[in-house]
């Protein structure tokens, strides 16, 4: 089929915090080299942010980065955490685990409770205050490959299409978009992501990739229960023997909270329901309180990368890369993932705008220095401290959670030599 087209240097899928960021590097780095670099993002949400599952503790590294003065430009991070508390949960008791007692780099201070969904739409405007061509409502459903099987961009979904599966009247073909680079950032399980790295064996040396469902909701709670910047986490009930993962409760601004709960997928009886886990989790004596006088207003689920640094696969391939949950960053017991999906992004542009100024009109297949270079970023290191923990879920929640501390607390003492990887 002739298709229209349209070409760029860089075709970017996905508009969250990888996609943007690495979109907004790539156009920094044009402004600060007197050039000139063209960028599209696709996004298959009716809007930016719109497919972003509100609820985040932000580690601010990245976008510290990325905006140096993201507080002059009213970036959505408006609520610092006040108190970090983590709670082991029994069916009718909790009991608090004393800070002193927790690694490092479990502590959220200095980080910040925030939308997600928020984050995204305003980095979605900088994107576009700087020239970067945003299509929401547009999926990419195909990828286009070269005569020697490098990608070339993507093709957008037809529209049109009965139920029936035939064309109707208002039928309109894809449209594709071209580019010297394609950057995949679909976020976990992304269907092109899936294709690409079967397509190019991109996890032959890597473990097999792990995950959990997290299901989220947004609450608007009684002022009176309201703790603007607490977080907290539990482990423990209602998840029984053969079934693992966590809670969480983020107090945002306006009386607002974000509560989730975690159920990692290799639990073993088969009629659990992390839905209904989730029902009972917010029954706790030491939880329901929070809930009196509330209003749920959204809610949500997405799966979740849990395999951590083993799980990561190669990240560039003949024409394009992938940035963020395509390929799996996130640091499992600290529940975050979003500082490492901007950086990837940033990184990956850094790469694909080196190789473009070097050669505008036919660059290199491969950004070879961007798989090389997140190996030298805070990335690596945020994952190289917890590697362990995750495996160490085998032996259940007790055994498990002491050797997580151990392996954490040796690799911030500069220990981890002492730890196998």
């Amino acid at each position: 089929m002739d298709r229209e087209f349209m070409e760029y240097d860089v075709v970017i899928v996905g508009a969250g915090p990888a996609g943007l960021s690495s979109a907004i590097k790539l156009k920094q780095l044009a402004q600060d080299n007197d050039s000139e670099i063209s960028v599209c993002v696709l996004e298959k949400g009716a809007e930016v942010g719109s497919h972003i599952l509100s609820g985040n503790v932000l580690d601010p590294c990245a976008i510290n980065e990325l905006f140096p003065n993201w507080k002059d430009l009213d970036a959505p991070l408006n609520v610092p955490v006040k108190e970090d508390s983590f709670l082991v949960l029994t069916k009718n008791k909790s009991f608090k685990i004393p800070s002193f007692l927790l690694p490092p780099l479990m502590n959220n201070h200095g980080n910040y409770a925030i939308s997600l969904g928020n984050l995204c739409r305003w980095l979605g405007v900088q994107a576009e205050n700087l020239g970067v061509e945003i299509y929401p409502g547009f999926s990419a459903a195909e990828i286009l490959y070269d005569d020697k099987g490098a990608v070339k961009g993507v093709i957008t979904g037809d529209m049109g299409v009965g139920k029936d599966g035939n064309n109707t009247d208002r039928y309109m073909p894809g449209m594709e978009l071209r580019g010297k680079y394609t950057f995949f950032a679909e976020g976990v399980r992304g269907s092109l992501s899936k294709k690409i790295i079967k397509q190019f064996s991109l996890d032959k040396e890597s473990c097999p990739q792990k995950y959990a469902i997290g299901i989220k909701e947004l609450w608007e709670i009684d002022p009176k229960n309201h703790k603007p910047g607490l977080v907290l986490h539990t482990q423990g009930w209602p998840l029984s023997k053969g079934a693992s993962g966590g809670s969480w409760m983020y107090h945002l601004d306006k009386n607002q909270v974000s509560v989730g709960f975690v159920v990692n997928l290799d639990y073993k009886n088969p009629y659990l329901s992390p839905y209904e886990e989730f029902q009972r989790f917010k029954l706790h004596p030491s939880i329901k309180g929070f809930f009196e006088n509330a209003k749920r207003i959204s809610y949500g689920a997405r799966a979740i990368n849990e395999g951590g640094l083993q799980s990561i696969p190669k990240l560039v391939f003949p024409g394009g890369c992938l940035i963020g949950c395509s390929a799996g960053f996130v640091n499992v017991p600290r529940i975050k993932g979003t500082h490492n999906a901007m950086k990837t992004g940033m990184l990956a542009a850094e790469a694909a705008f080196k190789e473009i100024s070097k050669n505008p009109e036919n660059p290199s297949a491969l950004i070879s220095e961007y798989d090389n270079s997140w190996k030298s970023s805070f990335v690596w290191k945020d994952l190289w401290k917890v590697r362990n923990v995750k495996p160490g879920l085998k032996w259940g929640i007790f055994l498990g959670n002491i050797h997580a501390g151990l392996n954490m607390w040796l690799n911030d003492l500069g220990l981890g030599f002492l730890v196998p990887y």
